[in-house]
């Protein structure tokens, strides 16, 4: 037997909060089911439970742990880390976002040949302008810890530079891909058998996909489809409003649409397993958010060939040239939002336009193939 047949590609520990639903979950499942298995072996380690986006890692070797992490500091969690570090003996530990990062102490003091690599997807939820002097007090303190940073936008990187003070040379920035064997135009169907009487006589569905968190302002959302059902006289008649996902504010936003009477007009699918089927059904996506990384979403809306309308924030404006594949919009003002949804409802060509628009940047921009050949680079170079 030639005993280099024997040698194990380097390993790759990713540290993450949770490996539930969620777009920086998605682009890492996506990394590792991309590279190629005789390139590099890959381990999870959760910060807290696993989740279930755990079913979608195809190579059964890639080993998942949860730590069952509770809220705040823990010398117990830095102990698990360790251990399991010590097991696995990684060539890389690559954290992701604000949760994980003090788990690269334990990469760097206690394994001192691991490289390391931290991910930005995004600022914390608590600090959408990253502004937090505590916050970014912990990413000095650890930033010459980290070898490599990698941002999914070109606004996360001027951050890291300008605020935390981050070398330029050591920041890389590479944008999410998106299936666009999945996520593709088409004529949908509605998936709920029980909604057949949803969709009238040449509807115009305005849609969205996202956790019901603050965060993602769905409040604001269904202001602006109530105002633009008041505005228009054929509104009600052909108009109707998807929201996809489920998360806490479930129930509030539930009693808003109540509150507007609007209840026939809007369906809150929940969490749903067939987005792109969703995706097809929309003639406009809406993204209302008060803070992005780089949208998933609305990557995946692009690829189905749709116009977008989106908040101007974080690295919304690197996918959404306004007037040409969409419309950027103010944070927290539906009558802004109401007013290019109306743009958009009543002209078929705008929709089309922009959609086409749409479709050419995802081609040229957002591919998955090469995505990972740029993960894979730095990688390769912080073994070389």
């Amino acid at each position: 037997m030639n005993p280099e047949s024997t040698v194990q590609p380097p390993l790759i520990v990713h540290v993450i909060y949770s490996l539930g639903a969620g777009g920086l979950e998605n682009g890492l499942v996506n990394i590792i089911n991309r590279i190629p298995e005789k390139q590099y072996r890959h381990a999870i380690i959760c910060l807290t439970e696993s989740g279930s986006f755990e079913d979608r890692i195809r190579n059964p070797a890639t080993r998942i742990f949860s730590l069952h992490a509770t809220p705040g500091h823990s010398f117990r969690l830095y102990w698990k880390l360790w251990k399991i570090m010590r097991q696995l003996k990684p060539s890389i530990v690559h954290t992701r976002n604000l949760s994980a990062l003090e788990a690269q102490i334990p990469a760097f003091f206690l394994m001192k040949r691991v490289k390391t690599v931290h991910g930005v997807h995004g600022r914390d939820v608590f600090d959408l302008e990253g502004k937090s002097r505590k916050y970014n007090l912990l990413r000095k303190v650890i930033r010459p810890l980290v070898g490599r940073y990698i941002t999914v936008s070109l606004d996360l990187k001027n951050w890291l530079v300008n605020t935390v003070g981050v070398n330029q040379k050591a920041v890389i920035q590479i944008y999410n891909g998106v299936d666009q064997s999945l996520f593709k135009p088409g004529t949908g169907s509605l998936p709920d058998k029980t909604k057949l009487d949803f969709l009238p006589q040449e509807p115009v569905v305005i849609g969205t996909v996202g956790r019901l968190a603050a965060v993602k302002d769905h409040a604001t959302l269904i202001r602006a489809f109530n105002i633009v059902l008041e505005i228009l006289p054929s509104g009600k008649q052909h108009m109707r409003l998807l929201i996809t996902g489920d998360g806490p504010l479930r129930t509030q936003l539930e009693a808003l649409i109540n509150e507007l009477g609007i209840g026939e007009y809007v369906w809150m699918t929940g969490d749903r397993n067939d987005i792109a089927d969703i995706l097809r059904l929309l003639d406009v996506f809406v993204l209302p958010s008060l803070g992005e990384g780089i949208s998933n979403t609305i990557l995946e809306a692009m690829a189905t060939g749709l116009p977008i309308i989106a908040t101007n924030v974080g690295g919304n404006p690197e996918l959404i040239e306004d007037g040409v594949n969409g419309y950027l919009v103010p944070c927290n003002d539906p009558e802004k939002l109401a007013e290019s949804i109306v743009k958009l409802t009543e002209s078929s060509n705008t929709r089309s336009l922009m959609g086409k628009a749409s479709l050419i940047k995802i081609s040229e921009q957002f591919n998955w193939d090469s995505t990972v050949e740029k993960y894979i680079t730095v990688y390769d170079e912080l073994l070389n």
